[in-house]
């Protein structure tokens, strides 16, 4: 069965001194500031579109990796995944690079490392991603 979730922003002002509130309307998780300066310089207590597009991808990937690895017969304990992603103002987004940790009992790291280049190309969101580079850094704790 198919979903869809909805987000919507009201911005008011000019890109540069203006700004705006992203609401998170499907799970009713609240409101957060987003400017320009959010985005191209300090966070300063706003999020950027680059900010929420590393927790979707963060959580999509601990997704996929956790399914793939349950699916082999090793379930994790623990996984903790890291999203950076990159915005160069005039460019736009540069790349993403996803740190994976993960507590995974009878797997060894060439096999945690297969396992996350596998969620890394087939998670959702990393599909929807393709035209930016990610990266990958793995390893067992």
């Amino acid at each position: 069965m198919a979903t869809t979730r909805t987000a919507h922003t009201v911005w008011e002002g000019n890109l540069l001194e203006g700004s705006g509130v992203v609401s998170f309307d499907s799970s009713g998780i609240g409101r957060q500031p987003v400017s320009w300066a959010s985005r191209a310089e300090q966070a300063n207590g706003k999020t950027s579109p680059e900010e929420l597009i590393a927790g979707a991808h963060s959580a999509c990937f601990s997704m996929a990796l956790s399914h793939a690895l349950a699916g082999a017969g090793t379930p994790p304990t623990r996984l903790e995944t890291k999203a950076d992603v990159t915005f160069q103002p005039g460019e736009g987004i540069t790349g993403i690079h996803l740190t994976a940790r993960g507590e995974v009992p009878g797997l060894d790291a060439q096999g945690f490392q297969s396992a996350a280049e596998d969620a890394k190309k087939n998670c959702p969101v990393s599909q929807a991603l393709a035209g930016t580079t990610i990266t990958l850094t793995a390893e067992l704790v």
